[in-house]
């Protein structure tokens, strides 16, 4: 099979094991005495409403907000579809709606809450006062700084009247579970979503030492709800919280592991980098781009995890295409190396593209158009680079997410 086509298989194989409807039916509960109340938040927040209604027997009602591209159809559980990475009115008003859901329950009733990665910057129901312009503001900042997951999710728990486990402390003393697909580093369930259902460990201060190191120029209202106690989040022990219970449906080393199943199929021998790798996008490319230097082959170098991207030019091009573009620059030709990085949600960013793939003779095919790849990755301009040469990966929205997907190829 020619590289090009492997690294494509390997990445439909990543995705396809996070798919809801083959990960959620088993971890659905037994109905409740109650009533059933479904809500949820995230990129695959729909899928996953699709599989709970195709596999429940009983009664159902409920919400689910997802990104625009990303619905299904359902018939019992409306679906909400908002911006993201930065929030819209209608994701506003869909939260204000999930948080009156789960209000005046009895023991007898069930949450049902389906979360997975983006849930967090598309559930916004800002606490404090704070206006949704001011928690726009916020998403940008937080977005264009270079911060990883872990504390972009901390500063927008303690500014949210539903992330941090407030959503299950305002839904006792119902039952709640809720069934996760990961997308952070580690599978922590208090930030997947930034943890609605989950005690917080992290505090107020925390958020505001985000603040501070980051240079956040922020609206004053945020700064001085930030400074006060009704900022802080549930924490664990907090009694609100002793019917919630949070399963991990789909994780991102149930892809890689998928991936080098069919790398070891085709004869490869696969290193494993890891699920959870974090940094800047390039510095991870360029890295990777000499482990692949440095490994003799056939084999297969796999990875996940979240990068980040810290904005320095005016480019257009997600994470996965800025790593990409360092690793070819890395690379520099490599006759026996081709690559690929892909967010598994098929969004890398704000652009159509998934990723982008890295063969031995792209950097060849750009410099005869004239493009010189070391001032686009500069400019922060990975999708520009891989939209001239004809490598951006198309795959459309997944409606799944676990993270970044990569595999570099090292021929014999």
């Amino acid at each position: 099979m020619p590289d090009r086509d492997l690294l494509r298989t390997m990445c439909d194989a990543a995705i396809a094991a996070a798919q809801p409807s083959l990960c959620l039916p088993a971890h659905l509960p037994p109905a409740p005495k109650g009533r059933t109340i479904v809500v949820g938040a995230g990129k695959a927040s729909a899928a996953m409403a699709a599989a709970v209604e195709a596999n429940w027997q009983g009664h159902l009602e409920g919400l689910v907000l997802t990104r625009y591209g990303h619905g299904c159809d359902c018939q019992h559980i409306e679906i909400v579809e908002a911006a993201h990475p930065v929030p819209d009115r209608a994701g506003f008003e869909a939260a204000a709606r999930i948080h009156e859901m789960v209000q005046n329950l009895s023991a007898d009733d069930l949450v049902l809450c389906l979360m997975s990665g983006g849930g967090s910057a598309l559930l916004t129901a800002p606490a404090g006062g704070i206006s949704l312009e001011e928690k726009q503001a916020v998403n940008k900042a937080l977005l264009a700084c270079g911060a990883p997951i872990s504390e972009m999710n901390c500063l927008r728990k303690h500014l949210s009247a539903i992330k941090g486990g407030r959503l299950a402390a305002t839904a006792h003393p119902a039952r709640v579970i809720s069934l996760l697909i990961s997308d952070v580093p580690g599978d922590d369930p208090s930030t997947v979503a930034s943890g609605p259902t989950v005690a917080d460990p992290t505090t107020r201060a925390d958020a505001l030492a985000i603040l501070a190191r980051y240079k956040l120029d922020v609206a004053p209202s945020v700064r001085a709800f930030l400074e006060t106690d009704a900022a802080e989040t549930p924490k664990p022990g907090d009694v609100r919280l002793a019917n919630a219970e949070n399963r991990m449906i789909a994780t991102p080393r149930m892809s890689i592991d998928a991936a080098a199943r069919i790398a070891r199929e085709h004869g490869y021998r696969v290193i494993d980098l890891g699920d959870d790798l974090e940094g800047e996008a390039r510095d991870v490319g360029s890295a990777h781009a000499r482990v692949a230097l440095e490994t003799s082959g056939p084999a297969i170098i796999l990875s996940g995890g979240e990068t980040t991207v810290t904005l320095k030019g005016n480019g257009r091009g997600g994470r996965n295409a800025e790593y990409a573009l360092a690793l070819a620059i890395g690379l520099d030709g490599a006759g026996n190396v081709s690559g690929i990085a892909i967010d598994t949600d098929g969004i890398d960013g704000s652009e159509d593209n998934a990723g982008a793939r890295v063969l031995p003779d792209v950097l060849a095919r750009a410099g005869a158009r004239g493009i010189d790849a070391q001032a686009m990755l500069a400019n922060n301009d990975g999708y520009g680079f891989f939209e001239a040469t004809g490598d951006l990966v198309m795959t459309g929205p997944t409606l799944t997410n676990v993270n970044d997907f990569r595999a570099i190829i090292v021929g014999g």
